[in-house]
């Protein structure tokens, strides 16, 4: 049975996407800022973060599901877990995607002229794969929060401003960190979701080495953390205030975070996702403004 387009619209998982969204607003704000923004530099960048997010989904689901972690998922069904796409082609696609990366992104550089980016960008892919690829993934050891982190905040967001302006700003770097912490954040909703069933698995998440209670004061810490660096970019870009309307919405987050589990956390996902989407989009307009 052939897998349906509904089905691999799925399997990219687009409501993960803000991610790999937002760093690109806010670097491209911040390149305006500075008074060297180019829409042709950010479309290109947007592209390329937006494949290799669709790639690392792919890859996540291939090699989770030949290695037979997703059996037991509680989250949303994967393609090859389900049978619903061969492995193969879940592979194939997860390459097609860092292939599209890899083309935009070297288009990217050429544009700029900054040459050495490239090496960022092949960093980034192999990052990517070997997330759960290779025989000892460095996602199944804790350290997923980590790349995430550092590729969804500092690297997308400063070189998206840098490709732009050639330069970024203490502010901007600041922007990058709070945008890494809403990524880590939606990481961990899964990872706190997964924690028996991973653990059963021997995929040592961050969530299994600090246990339950602590991988939760982390998720809190990493969603409200940005609304006070959101504070210190003001001395510099005031209008970045207007993501603090976001307080109560983080809040209520926390709070539901120590009251829900397992499948329950559902909602969490989709919270953090439009928390840390409307934060992204807030702190560009405030940048911009």
């Amino acid at each position: 049975m052939a897998t349906s387009i509904d089905e691999w619209v799925a399997g990219a998982r687009p409501r993960t996407l803000w991610t790999a969204i937002t760093p690109v607003l806010v670097g491209t704000a911040a390149a305006n800022a500075v008074g060297s923004s180019d829409f042709l530099l950010s479309v290109l960048a947007l592209g390329v973060s937006l494949a290799l997010q669709v790639g690392v989904n792919f890859a996540n689901d291939y090699s989770d599901g030949v290695r037979g972690t997703d059996v037991d998922r509680i989250g949303p069904d994967r393609l090859v877990a389900t049978g619903r796409a061969t492995p193969s082609a879940v592979k194939t696609a997860a390459f097609g995607s860092f292939a599209v990366a890899a083309v935009l992104g070297l288009i990217l550089v050429a544009l700029s002229g900054f040459w050495w980016l490239l090496g960022v960008g092949i960093v980034a892919i192999v990052a990517a794969w070997y997330y759960t690829g290779s025989a000892k993934p460095y996602g199944y050891a804790g350290w997923g929060e980590v790349s995430v982190f550092i590729f969804f905040g500092p690297v997308a967001t400063l070189g998206t401003m840098y490709t732009q302006a050639g330069t970024v700003t203490w502010w901007a770097v600041l922007a990058s960190i709070s945008l890494g912490l809403f990524a880590v954040a939606m990481l961990l909703v899964n990872n706190i979701r997964d924690i028996e069933t991973d653990a059963a698995a021997g995929k040592r998440t961050l969530a299994v080495r600090v246990g339950d209670f602590r991988a939760r004061q982390l998720y809190s810490a990493a969603i409200t953390m940005p609304l006070l660096i959101s504070v210190f970019i003001a001395f510099e870009q005031p209008w970045v205030l207007i993501t603090l309307l976001l307080i109560l919405p983080s809040l209520l987050l926390v709070m539901g975070m120590r009251l829900r589990v397992g499948s329950t956390l559902a909602p969490m996902f989709l919270g953090t996702s439009a928390l840390g989407f409307f934060y992204g989009v807030l702190l560009a307009v405030g940048i911009a403004l």
